[in-house]
């Protein structure tokens, strides 16, 4: 006799909703002009890691919507061009989706290699838009500031995987 298996359905509230808000309570608290021992805080680009956990938990067409409008609130906080950072972020998503059936179950070292791969990509789109828009590139050194506390992101990632990748076994 078969023992009954507890299916448990997460819903978009779960992992979509509670993580964008998270992440734009987190980038505005980051984005206040607060300096601590003559330091600014640092300014990751935190939905870079809804973007690379959203398409591995579960295909959706509303995460790329969340993930527009979370990447128009970036762009006005940092005062940069309109729509640079839902292209960044579309294009990790796309990426990832695309690679899905090979990072489903991988270990953690491997997930790494590739949310550290993703990054590089999105910041360097980033930084031609920028450069091609500015007609001036920006500093590599400011690039290399913000990329270095977007990978220090990545446990938790790896920890929104790991929680919501069994959630629903319709999408396996």
């Amino acid at each position: 006799m078969r023992r009954p298996v507890a299916v448990r359905v997460v819903g978009p509230v779960q992992w979509i909703v509670i993580p964008a808000l998270i992440t734009v309570a987190v980038t505005i608290l980051l984005a206040t002009p607060v300096e601590l021992f003559g330091l600014n805080l640092p300014e990751p680009v935190i939905p870079m890691v809804l973007a690379f956990a959203w398409p591995l938990i579960r295909p959706s067409i509303v995460a790329p919507l969340v993930l527009t409008l979370l990447g128009l609130i970036l762009d006005i906080l940092t005062y940069g061009p309109l729509g640079l950072w839902p292209l960044a972020l579309l294009a990790i998503y796309a990426v990832v989706l695309a690679s899905r059936s090979f990072l489903i179950g991988q270990d953690t070292a491997v997930l790494f290699a590739w949310y550290a791969a993703c990054c590089g990509l999105a910041f360097l789109l980033a930084w031609l838009v920028v450069a091609l828009v500015a007609r001036n590139p920006p500093s590599l050194l400011s690039l290399i500031g913000q990329v270095a506390p977007t990978l220090l992101l990545f446990p938790f990632a790896d920890r929104m995987i790991e929680r919501f990748e069994d959630g629903d076994v319709r999408f396996r």
